[in-house]
């Protein structure tokens, strides 16, 4: 089996749960576009979900079949996404990041600023900011039909995710932004995010997937 790219979705319940789904959804079938096995999950600990509580989903990329897709908890990730920027502030956003791994928060705030609130932060390889709030004019998308498996009625980034897996698919290549743009409602927005990401990288460098913009 090769090597799995393992991926968390920090994010909030009900307010922002749909867009912390469309960044696990969005990442996992880009990736089977890109001709690559995936699959995207809930952290079913956190659910039932309650109003602004802090949830987590998962994704995961590989370049061969996964075996282990009933392992639902990853202890170990490579990429930490924050769709709800406040989450830095209160919860360890690095909680089983490998060593060299990536960090990409959503917010309007500069790298710098993010910094303050990673006490853990000698752990990363890079960290990647993006204002998908500014970029998609604050859109949040409400929708609970595509949970427990059930049929998307409104489709995969129409709000806060476009511009975040944009983001995504700039500083880490896990999937392609060409992919992508057939997956996404909102292209301009994910577009707008792959080109407007800010991206430092840190002195973790041995990290099997490199971080660069």
């Amino acid at each position: 089996m090769g090597s799995i790219t393992e991926i968390i979705v920090w994010t909030r319940g009900v307010v922002m749960d749909k867009e912390g789904r469309d960044v696990m959804n969005g990442i996992a079938q880009a990736a089977i576009l890109d001709g690559k096995f995936a699959d995207a999950f809930d952290d079913y600990e956190d659910l039932p979900d309650r109003v602004l509580v802090p949830v987590r989903k998962y994704a995961r990329v590989s370049d061969e079949e996964i075996e282990h897709k009933y392992i639902y908890y990853p202890e170990v990730v490579d990429i930490s996404i924050v769709v709800e920027p406040a989450l830095v502030k209160g919860m360890n956003v690095l909680k089983g990041l490998r060593e060299g791994g990536l960090l990409l928060v959503n917010t309007k705030y500069p790298i710098e600023y993010i910094m303050k609130f990673i006490p853990n932060a000698d752990v990363l390889g890079g960290i990647a900011t993006v204002d998908a709030e500014a970029i998609t004019g604050g859109k949040r998308v409400v929708d609970f039909s595509g949970t427990e498996g059930g049929v998307d009625a409104v489709g995969i980034g129409v709000g806060l995710s476009a511009p975040i897996l944009g983001a995504l698919a700039r500083v880490s290549g896990i999937v392609k932004k060409e992919s992508l743009a057939r997956v996404v409602q909102n292209v301009s927005a994910m577009e707008r995010g792959y080109n407007e990401v800010n991206f430092q990288k840190l002195n973790k460098t041995h990290h099997a997937l490199s971080w660069s913009i």
